[in-house]
């Protein structure tokens, strides 16, 4: 442990992640580095931060309990809650957000199923929503969604992420007021994109300036277009698919037909998928409507950040400044979980990342962090850690090909709603693509 009033900053295991002189120079580097010793020193404050994004279902006093626990016969303060959110607001965001940027980036699975596809690195784009507290200040920068429970929800932030396919970790994110919509945020994050990556979006990012724009990194983009949208026929191609523009951005056009079977009935349903990878004997079109299933990588990134690691609550700072040092430190402990998931599969050649149990991580993470262990690495490089073995030893089985309804688990009322009964089964699937050929418009 580190010694003195600075016993308490640590984050268990992934301490070694984020280790003291990481924190000391992001403390540096914002000017946020205490001018005298305190009971609580800025480094001490960071930790307290990101631990407590592992522990979102307690106050910070809790927080401070769960890392002075195992600190028995260290002489530690024993702060007030004023006390906490007066070094929070010392501190301020800088830090944090320092920190999400140097350690934010795909993490080094050089194959695996998902990770590459023919060379490329498989990338996602997409946005969500964080629920924040309904206080006056708050309300001043992040507003409640028009419609919403009739204006009596809670306000929310909107985040748009940039996921490495392969191993979920964080290329870069995004966020701000719901104000403004998923394709005003994406042009911040183009600046990550690179040649050699090949990016999967949804219908929202197909508008030509978005496209445009991430064409001019460099980057390949795989995008779904609406089915009823318009495209000129250039030349057609052998394997179904034919050229054609948005504006001045040559892309090739793939219509498939999609048809996933389960034991409860089959649905089919219509994709129309649009590219910058031209060469079709390269590229085939048939792979293409494959690999575009990938891009739900980034759906399940969501999910962990917000229903594994939060439970579905709302973030706990009361002030604009508050939520913003909160989510940065949310990114940092998700990036920091799925870096030591993507450490510990790494040590067993051919590992899919996807077998790795975000909940076990999670997990242990928190255990680590109160039995403040694992804090400095010992003298024999352990890549796994302690961590790595939880999820090591109870690895996913490979994944299977299913299908749910995007619809809410658990309703918000223990009253059941009227109407149809709604089915909430997961179902064993299997699925066909159809390379269509339409006829000219």
């Amino acid at each position: 442990m580190a010694g003195g009033r600075f016993a308490p900053g640590h984050l268990g295991e992934l301490t070694q992640l984020v280790p003291f002189e990481m924190v000391d120079e992001a403390l540096r580097a914002a000017g946020a580095v205490q001018s005298r010793l305190r009971d609580l020193p800025s480094r001490v404050v960071v930790y307290l931060v990101l631990a407590a994004c592992l522990f979102p279902e307690v106050g910070y006093p809790g927080v401070w309990r769960k890392l002075t626990g195992a600190l028995a016969g260290l002489p530690v303060a024993a702060p007030t809650a004023g006390a906490l959110a007066q070094a929070r607001r010392r501190v301020g965001v800088k830090p944090l957000q320092w920190l999400f940027d140097l350690l934010r980036g795909p993490a080094a699975i050089p194959h695996g199923p998902g990770a590459r596809w023919r060379g490329l690195l498989v990338v996602a784009l997409d946005g969500t929503t964080l629920t924040v507290p309904d206080s006056p200040a708050v309300l001043t920068r992040f507003t409640k969604q028009a419609g919403n429970h009739g204006g009596t929800g809670y306000p929310q932030v909107r985040l748009l992420a940039l996921v490495a396919c392969g191993t979920r970790t964080l290329i870069d994110a995004v966020f701000g007021p719901t104000t403004a919509g998923e394709t005003t945020y994406a042009p911040h994050l183009l600046p990550s994109l690179r040649p050699g990556m090949i990016l999967l979006a949804d219908r929202n990012f197909a508008a030509q300036q978005v496209l445009s724009g991430i064409a001019a990194t460099g980057s390949e983009v795989l995008v779904r277009l609406k089915s009823s949208r318009r495209m000129p026929v250039l030349a057609r191609y052998r394997d179904g698919s034919y050229l054609s523009a948005l504006g001045p951005l040559p892309v090739r056009v793939i219509d498939c037909e999609i048809t996933v079977t389960t034991t409860a009935g089959r649905h089919t349903g219509l994709y129309r998928l649009a590219t910058t990878l031209l060469d079709h004997h390269r590229h085939p079109a048939s792979e293409l409507a494959t690999l575009y299933h990938q891009r739900w990588e980034i759906e399940t990134a969501y999910l962990e950040l917000k229903s594994t690691i939060l439970g579905g609550r709302v973030l706990r700072a009361r002030t604009p400044e508050g939520v913003t040092q909160e989510i940065y430190a949310l990114l940092v402990v998700y990036q920091l979980l799925r870096t030591a998931m993507a450490d510990a599969t790494g040590t067993r050649p051919g590992t899919d990342p996807d077998r790795a149990s975000f909940s076990i991580a999670w997990q242990a993470a928190r255990d680590q962090v109160i039995l403040a262990a694992g804090v400095i690495a010992d003298t024999v490089i352990d890549l796994a850690g302690t961590i790595g073995r939880y999820v090591l030893a109870a690895l996913l089985p490979p994944r299977r090909l299913r299908v749910s309804p995007r619809i809410v688990k658990r309703a918000i009322s223990k009253y059941q709603a009227r109407g149809p009964r709604i089915d909430r089964t997961s179902y064993k699937a299997t699925t066909s693509i159809n390379i269509l050929v339409l006829a000219s418009p």
